[in-house]
């Protein structure tokens, strides 16, 4: 499935067709632009970035030799108290013994129209933050003053950073942006692949530039004899091309979440770069970022990474004992699985990584997703078995569009058999072999083997997770609705539905399960396997309603799956931008009986219901039958696919239509 689709020229050149010299520079603020109340092609933007134009320059400094300058600045219009938020701006760094990188803001305003005439806030010292993110990195924060509806807020902030590293620019962002420019200056000793994403571009130019370098240097020289040391001063000049590459666009439309995305940011407009390789003069090629397989052998050379899969001296006993009789792969697995889960806790930080080492973390019982699902690795390559680690990217962290090292953040297990990879993550309490933390599910992950090579896996589950669902219901003559239910579920909705329940009390639960269903009444409630975690997950509970169904002219009407019914389409967009991401395939089963009141006989049911969409991706079965004084009602809903690409959005949408509209059609039922 591909992530960029091709668009129209016609819409293309609806873009970037007013894109022109204009000039755009801070302390420039107008009052027309002041004046204005809302945004002329949403309305209903809370805020919009006027302008936002950065450079990224790499150039010689004689004490540090090549840095990268990044310069922004950036305007941004507020139109209503929702768009507040964006008077805040955070600028992250890193901060430590590889990378360090400084932030520094400048020229920070808030502007007001008071009396006809434009007034000034300046930005005070007391509203600029330094902030600690983590053991890496920091990020520095404004908050702009005097801000109100209508005003505009402008500022620069500049970053130093290493000469290997260009940030990502945005061309979209959750409110309009109606220009936005970013220009990198590339000396021709660094190669940067550069990658483009999102649904609408930027348009592009390239030109090259001549320049030099002139680098001073000094030297002591005793010309021997009786002649005073002196210091000899030179200067050598260096002739190089510099790449100069602008990216502009226009009237870039807001992102706007739509149902079922991962993360909205895998399809925001931007540019990414990714250093490839650097070549100074008279000194050999240096190769960084040019394939998958350069990305994985350099972090497999990490010390956090691949010496911490070889450290076993700290397991070893306590692996003997509890892989005692243990003869089969798969007790061996889940053994050591439960193991690591139970002896080790995931602190909450990512990274693909060890942060602690698998050594300490084992011993202080705590540790990141590295520390963890490394020594998970580590232990099953003990046990015997074909285990490797698995770089991912998590759903928050985006799909990884190039090879690079920057686009993973995480790291899970996989132990190859005959019948394919086991996948395997110690982090989460109630993940079990192939069922891995929702946080992990995004497309392709990164298996490394001890000698280097490497190869996608896919991430993403092909068995649907079942959630089946039985009702035996009654309704007296007064509407009042008495029955019991049986819901079990299996895979991702047991892990899902144990989560949900994990860290609080069975009262908050039922408080939260009745507000969520029509304000039921549940007792009797029951759970089966709650820990049982490789077996379904059982709840039953028995429950009264007295607003589930309406009575009107004698006849009562009724909802015949009851608050199990979908009411509405999630699916509402002409046209939808963005794959459909369900996060699993999944099976919805309700059978369910309705005793009919005694004096009443059934008016009208809904007619049986057959759908299916091309290409088996999904199904669904509406039946209802009479039998004697009840009703019989078997209704199946199933999603064969976790994604579903936009090509097969509009047969989605009518499936869901259609689905909705059948699941709301009532039971009337008529006194005798």
């Amino acid at each position: 499935m591909k992530l960029i689709k091709p668009f129209c020229i016609s819409i293309l050149l609806l873009l970037i067709s007013n894109v022109n010299a204009q000039e755009f520079k801070l302390g420039k603020v107008s009052i027309a632009e002041l004046q204005e109340k809302a945004h002329p092609k949403d309305t209903a933007a809370a805020a919009a970035i006027l302008y936002k134009k950065g450079s990224s320059r790499i150039e010689y400094n004689q004490n540090d030799g090549f840095v990268t300058v990044t310069d922004v600045e950036t305007r941004i219009k507020i139109y209503k108290k929702e768009g507040y938020s964006w008077v805040t701006h955070k600028v992250w760094y890193y901060n430590n013994s590889n990378i360090s990188e400084k932030v520094s803001f400048s020229d920070a305003i808030t502007y007001n129209l008071v009396d006809g005439k434009i007034e000034k806030t300046k930005l005070k010292s007391e509203g600029i933050f330094d902030e600690v993110r983590n053991k890496f990195s920091g990020q520095k924060k404004i908050t702009m003053p005097n801000v109100k509806e209508g005003s505009i807020v402008e500022f620069k902030y500049t970053i130093r950073s290493p000469a290997r590293m260009i940030r990502e620019w945005d061309f979209q962002t959750s409110i309009p942006v109606n220009y936005s420019e970013f220009v990198t200056f590339v000396p021709e000793y660094y190669t940067f692949n550069s990658r483009q994403k999102g649904y609408v571009f930027p348009k592009m130019t390239v030109e090259k530039n001549n320049k030099s370098i002139i680098i001073s240097s000094k030297e002591r020289v005793n010309s021997g004899g009786f002649t005073a040391t002196r210091t000899e001063f030179s200067q050598d000049k260096f002739d190089y091309i510099e790449t100069k590459t602008t990216y502009v666009g226009e009237n870039f439309p807001a992102m706007k979440d739509e149902a079922f995305v991962n993360n909205i940011d895998n399809y925001t407009s931007s540019i990414q770069h990714e250093l490839s390789m650097v070549k100074f003069p008279n000194e050999p090629l240096k190769p960084f970022s040019t394939d998958w397989n350069s990305v994985v052998k350099t972090i497999y050379d990490y010390e956090t990474f691949g010496p911490e899969l070889n450290r076993t001296g700290y397991f070893e006993d306590d692996l003997k004992v509890i892989l005692a009789n243990k003869n089969s792969d798969e007790e061996k697995i889940m053994t050591i699985l439960n193991h690591v889960k139970s002896s080790v806790k995931w602190n909450g930080y990512y990274g693909y990584d060890c942060d602690n080492g698998v050594r300490k973390s084992y011993k202080e019982k705590s540790g990141n997703i590295g520390d963890i699902n490394l020594m998970l690795t580590a232990m099953l390559r003990y046990a015997g078995l074909t285990a490797n680690p698995v770089l991912v990217s998590t759903r928050s962290n985006g799909i990884p569009l190039f090879p690079n090292r920057t686009a993973f953040n995480y790291v899970i297990a996989a132990v190859e058999t005959p019948n394919g990879n086991i996948l395997l993550d110690a982090t989460d309490k109630f993940s079990t072999p192939n069922i891995l933390p929702l946080r992990t599910l995004n497309w392709q992950g990164r298996l490394i083997r001890k000698d280097g090579t490497s190869e996608d896996v896919d991430l993403m589950p092909r068995k649907p997770s079942g959630d089946n669902v039985f009702i035996n219901y009654t309704i007296d003559n007064e509407g009042k609705v008495t029955g019991k239910t049986r819901r079990q579920c299996t895979d991702y909705n047991a892990m899902i539905t144990r989560d949900n329940i994990s860290g609080l009390k069975e009262e908050e639960y039922l408080e939260k399960l009745e507000n969520e269903n029509n304000k039921i009444e549940i007792s009797e409630y029951s759970r089966t396997n709650e820990k049982e975690i490789l077996l379904p997950i059982v709840e039953t509970y028995s429950f009264t309603g007295n607003n589930l169904c309406e009575q009107i002219g004698g006849k009562i009407y009724i909802n015949p799956m009851l608050f199990f019914t979908n009411e509405k389409n999630p699916f509402k967009q002409e046209v939808r931008e963005y794959p459909v991401d369900f996060g699993f395939p999944f099976a919805d089963k309700y059978n369910i009986t309705i005793q009919i009141p005694e004096g009443f006989s059934v008016e009208s049911l809904p007619a049986p219901a057959v759908m299916t969409m091309e290409d088996n991706l999904g199904t669904f079965k509406y039946n209802i039958a009479v039998s004697g004084n009840s009703l019989q009602l078997v209704v199946a809903h199933q999603i064969n696919e976790a994604i579903v690409g936009t090509d097969k959005y509009e047969m989605l949408k009518e499936y869901y239509k259609a689905m909705i509209a059948k699941e709301t059609e009532k039971i009337v039922l008529k006194r005798i």
